[in-house]
């Protein structure tokens, strides 16, 4: 399994934008094989974050998502929305154990 977390930070006056371009994209993508979960919310406390939390099945899935038409569709938006920075990491390897 991958897992991707990380954050994007925007404009908070764009934010309401930003989260308009996230639901095709999510919509997108949880349609894809080998996605497992796939997340972009808004961070509560922080303004201007979106936090981002991916599970993926494969390397093989999560390239094919880099090249989705939705994705790039995303990409394209995200680009008007002030973004200031972004941090993205990836886990590979991890392993799943119920905490509750």
């Amino acid at each position: 399994m991958i897992i991707i977390a990380g954050t994007i930070n925007c404009d908070p006056e764009k934010m309401e934008e930003a989260l308009e371009a996230i639901r095709p994209l999510m919509e997108g993508t949880h349609a894809e094989e080998g996605c497992i979960d796939y997340v972009l919310s808004a961070d509560p406390l922080t303004p201007g974050v979106i936090r981002i939390f991916e599970k993926w099945e494969s390397d093989e899935a999560l390239k094919s998502h880099a090249r989705a038409p939705h994705f790039a569709e995303f990409q394209a938006k995200l680009g008007s929305c002030g973004v200031t920075g972004m941090s993205v990491d990836r886990f590979d390897g991890a392993t799943q154990s119920k905490l509750f």
